[in-house]
């Protein structure tokens, strides 16, 4: 089953690059990781740039509307995620634990519902008409 973390942080964004925070940060990071790659578990993970860097989009009655920044004022913003395959939740929580956003905010586990995106786009059909002027042999 697949597991997405939402790591939940009260900042605006990581550290700055070259700080020691961020070298701290990072390096705890690729302990969890790490120890994810090497269970055969870690699919993919990104950190997100800040909340205060997104915009978010809304259609009501066919007009969209952009704002900018966050959907919604929280304490916590969403400061990245990680994408699991894990035997069960029990499994999928020991690796959240191991994220540092465990300990500094919060990480959100939710199973990853199953779908299948369409492959391709299918082929024009044929009117009746194109078909009716095709000549056979």
């Amino acid at each position: 089953m697949k597991y997405m973390f939402l790591l939940q942080t009260a900042d605006d964004g990581p550290p700055e690059d070259g700080t020691p925070e961020a070298a701290q940060m990072y390096a705890d990071y690729q302990v969890a990781l790490q120890a994810m790659a090497q269970a055969g578990v870690l699919i993919d993970c990104a950190p997100l740039q800040g909340a205060s860097r997104a915009t978010t989009v809304r259609v009501r009655d066919g007009q969209t509307m952009l704002t900018d920044g966050p959907a919604a004022e929280l304490k916590e913003q969403v400061g990245g995620y990680t994408l699991v395959e894990c035997a069960d939740l029990d499994e999928a929580l020991k690796y959240a634990a191991m994220i540092p956003a465990a300990r500094a905010g919060s990480v959100e586990v939710r199973p990853v519902s199953t779908t299948q995106a369409p492959t391709s786009t299918p082929a024009p059909v044929e009117s009746d008409s194109a078909q009716a002027g095709a000549v056979s042999s």
